[in-house]
Parts: structure tokens; sequence; C-alpha cells
């Protein structure tokens, strides 16, 4: 998904938890009757592990008709890493790929040196009267994979494992966590997983990594007393084994890793660790070298 134009998301109130290091409530943008809440990057923090973007899209009902329609638009440096709660989007790509996603399934698209997609709800879709909701996290590469060949995998809901217990359901989308480990692939120690948890239900979290991080899609929780609800992205300090308290029915987005490997450059769609990759993208971009996505005819410019 293309970035746009939003200001920053901006901290939260204050909190009084000695385990977390940063409460980041997000900016919701209006794009039309399609409502988008970013969480990272933000004023306080840039990144959790390698995730350097967090979108939260919808819960979004769209008339007769219409849909989502993300025009083609390039990457560099990173994977998107799209999961849905709702609906369904059609990805296409310049390397061919066309793939719907839906509820429960994971479309992960490396970009590495570049590529060019587009993400639109398919015509058969528009007749329903579309819903969509969903998270959408780009993941920065290590600079070892930043000029890979790009890429794009899909994994249906079977394909991903679910720990259930206790009132909690767990899907973990990315990593190892609660002794599972996930087939999408991503060359950097991370984390990433949709927990859904009934009244009084508990979920841990234990400090195997040192940058660690909840998302509260819906419902409320307790950490150690207070109480968040949703919308919130909890940012904590290394080294505490958290607990996670659902007051109501609640999901939850469970993510994080190591700390990467040096700071990112984010310009638009671009990332890098080098700040004269992103200008050179600036250029291709521009003067049309990136590859063009098969069926599409659409362009988006470089912002101004």
């Amino acid at each position: 998904m293309a970035a746009t134009d939003q200001d920053d998301p901006i901290p939260g109130n204050a909190w009084s938890c000695d385990a977390i290091e940063t409460v980041i409530v997000p900016r919701t943008r209006d794009l039309g009757g399609f409502s988008v809440r970013r969480a990272l990057p933000s004023a306080c923090k840039q990144m959790v592990g390698p995730f350097i973007f967090f979108d939260q899209m919808g819960p979004a009902e769209f008339l007769l008709g219409q849909g989502l329609d993300v025009r083609p638009h390039p990457h560099i440096g990173l994977s998107t890493v799209t999961y849905l709660f709702n609906g369904e989007i059609m990805h296409r790509d310049s390397m061919g790929f066309v793939q719907p996603i839906r509820p429960g399934a994971v479309n992960l698209m490396t970009a590495g040196r570049g590529i060019v997609h587009s993400e639109r709800t398919a015509v058969d879709e528009r007749k329903k009267g579309p819903r969509l909701f969903g998270i959408q996290t780009w993941a920065a590469l290590p600079a070892t994979h930043e000029e890979s060949m790009p890429g794009f995998s899909h994994f249906s809901e079977a394909d991903l494992p679910r720990i259930e217990g206790e009132g909690k359901r767990v899907r973990l989308i990315m990593g190892s966590l609660y002794g599972e480990t996930s087939p999408v692939p991503f060359p950097w120690d991370v984390f990433y997983a949709e927990a859904v948890l009934a009244p009084g239900a508990v979920l841990p979290l234990d400090p195997t990594h040192d940058e660690r991080a909840v998302y509260v899609v819906s419902g409320e929780i307790d950490i150690a007393g207070d109480v968040f609800g949703g919308g919130q992205l909890l940012v904590f300090k290394p080294g505490d084994r958290i607990s996670v308290l659902a007051i109501s029915n609640t999901r939850l987005m469970v993510l994080g890793g190591e700390p990467m490997d040096g700071p990112r450059h984010i310009w638009w769609n671009f990332v890098s660790s080098r700040k004269d990759r992103i200008e050179q993208a600036k250029a291709e971009w521009r003067s049309g070298r990136f590859d063009t996505v098969p069926g599409e005819d659409e362009f988006i410019p470089l912002p101004e």
C-alpha cells in the first residue's frame, strides 16, 4: 500500500506501567470512505524490530460498485506483510503475480532492489458492497538483503500455526512464538502474530527479544493495573516479562524482533539504510525505469 501524506502519529496519554516505553496513538486519515490509522513510523518511535510501517486499514464498508483502489506504486528495501480480518484485496505486481488475499491469510511481498504493485477490490467483490478491515506492515530488510531480487509469496490460513487454549487464539504470521514457527520467511529475527482473547484471558510475552510491542485492534487490556483501549500501540522496554490481561473480547497484534542493523531512511514508499539509494529510487521512478504491472495503466507520480 502506498504511503499517504498524513501527519506523523503522536504519543498517547501518560501511563504508569514501568514495563512500557512508549504509547503511540495513531492518527486517522479518511481516504474517502476508507480510514487508515498509522502507528509506525511515529514522532517518538521509528521501528519495533524491523517493523517500520504499521497501518490499520478500516474497518470500512464501501458502496455498491466501489472499493479499494491503490494505483501501481514502487517500493525498495522492505517487505510488505498484509493480513486481513475482513474483506479481500487483489494484489498485482511487476513480477506478474496476481493474488487475492482473504482473512487469515498472508501476502508477503519483498521489494528488495525494486518492485511495483497495485492493491484493489476485484470487480466481483465490488458488486457485494465490500468491506475491508486489516493490518499492513512494512518490515525493513537487513542491509545485506536490501538489493535482493524482488519476490512474492502467499500463505493461506491453513498454512499458519495456531495456538489455542485458556481463552486465547493466536495465529502466528511471521517468526517464532509460543513454541511454533511460521513458514513465512524473513531474513531477520522477528515475530508477528494475531491474538484473539476472551475476557479474563492472559497473554504472556516473554523477554526473548529486545524490541516488543502490542497493537490493540479492538477491546480493552490491562497491563500491571493500567487499562488500554483499541487503536493504541504499546512499545515495551526490554528485559521484562509482560502479561496482557483481556478485560473484554480483544484482538491484538503482537510484534517485534531484534533491533535492526542500523537506522533506516524512509521517504514515500522507499526504505533504505542509505540516503543516496533513496535518491536513486526517486530518479528511477521519475524516469520510468521501474518495471510495470501487467494489466495496469495508471501511475502515481512522486510526491512534490
